[in-house]
């Protein structure tokens, strides 16, 4: 059986996002908890997405991917004190979620 590599990146995405979650729910304080938990989130949501557009918007889903590695990696980073001009990137991740959603609403008809 071939292996689908949207898949893999979706489920290696959701992993991360639980781990930063969790990490953020337990293992974190104050803004570092609010933003390991805001990256978890939108990461999650886009690899479950992804994983449902897999079969029919295969490009939108890719594109939701990689807008949530970088809006939540920008986030992760943060919390774990990177310099906050990495916050700078932030929006570019979350103009790639939103293009990816866009191109469902597009691209998927009836």
């Amino acid at each position: 059986m071939k292996r689908d590599w949207l898949i893999v990146a979706a489920a290696l995405s959701a992993a991360v996002a639980i781990g930063a979650g969790a990490f953020g729910a337990h293992g974190a304080s104050g803004e570092a908890r609010e933003l390991l938990k805001t990256g978890g989130l939108y990461q999650m949501v886009q690899a479950v997405a992804a994983v449902a557009l897999a079969g029919r918007v295969r490009g939108a889903a890719w594109l939701m991917l990689a807008g949530a590695a970088v809006f939540a990696f920008s986030l992760y980073g943060l919390a774990i004190g990177a310099p906050r001009i990495v916050g700078a990137i932030t929006p570019v991740g979350g103009l790639g979620m939103i293009a990816g959603w866009l191109w469902v609403a597009w691209r998927v008809r009836p």
